[in-house]
């Protein structure tokens, strides 16, 4: 039976989750450095170990109510096209192995773009889980503004 590992973060009361071969770590909130002209979602960049990496608010991303800041928040690194992000959730719970059969396609009535990084929804028991695929979070112009802002 073919299996796969996701972190689970929060985003409101909403569980969503993201292939744990994508995720560096899972960090406290640190407040990132405001970068001038960035795009919305970049709330700025952070020093990890020695690595300019920029924060990405999910809420802003997701077009969702942006919340306070908790001793719940906590930033995921995740690598993605070679390179790592940083992302603001309002919680990351735990680590699950999910059944593949488990895993249903997206429903048809999540329309346009936002369709594109949801991989799938994942039933565990009476909880629904949004599994997301964060490399196609962001189009290419995007990932061009990330990269100016690592540089």
């Amino acid at each position: 039976m073919a299996e796969m590992q996701l972190v689970v973060f929060k985003l409101d009361r909403e569980e969503y989750g993201v292939d744990i071969m994508q995720v560096q770590e899972i960090g406290e909130y640190k407040q990132p450095v405001k970068v001038p002209n960035a795009p919305a979602f970049i709330e700025g960049i952070i020093n990890l170990r020695g690595e300019v990496i920029p924060i990405i608010s999910i809420h802003s991303r997701f077009n969702l109510p942006k919340n306070e800041i908790t001793e719940l928040t906590r930033l995921i690194v995740i690598t993605i096209a070679g390179r790592w992000i940083g992302f603001v959730v309002d919680d990351a719970s735990e680590v699950i192995t999910m059944n593949l059969n488990d895993i249903e396609d997206p429903p048809v009535m999540i329309a346009g773009a936002d369709r594109k990084y949801i991989a799938g929804v994942g039933k565990l028991g009476e909880r629904i889980l949004i599994i997301l695929d964060l490399n196609k979070l962001f189009n290419d112009e995007e990932h061009e503004q990330i990269g100016t802002i690592e540089a």
